[in-house]
């Protein structure tokens, strides 16, 4: 199955950028949708960022829009979320995920058909 690695978390402060990354296996991986999710104690799963592996359409939680910017690198089996102008708010477990399609997930959903492990996002105030 295929395999999601992510990377790049660790402990900012507010106002600071950090970049996650997150390494797929797969020949096919340019035929998955892509999503990044985050968990924050006490609170339910909830959306982040997607983008669809055709024809490069994103979309983002309004919380974050503005914020971070989510893209890809096909060479590298790579989807990356750049986070900028961090808030405390935004602590949490930042998940990868992929589905096969037809079509980008919708962002009320976490049916994703593949999940990482998650990497911690801590903003310090």
């Amino acid at each position: 199955q295929v395999q999601l690695v992510e990377s790049g978390g660790g402990l900012v402060q507010a106002g600071g950028s950090l970049r996650l990354s997150c390494a797929a296996s797969g020949r096919t991986f340019s035929n998955y949708h892509m999503g990044w999710f985050r968990q924050a104690p006490g609170k339910e799963r909830e959306f982040v960022a997607a983008i669809s592996w055709i024809g490069s359409i994103t979309r983002y939680a309004d919380s974050v829009k503005g914020r971070f910017t989510i893209s890809r690198d096909n060479a590298k089996n790579t989807v990356y979320l750049q986070l900028n102008s961090l808030k405390p708010e935004d602590t949490a477990v930042y998940y990868c995920a992929a589905d096969r399609g037809p079509v980008l997930p919708d962002p009320s959903t976490t049916d994703y058909d593949y999940w990482g492990q998650g990497t911690q996002v801590t903003v310090s105030s």
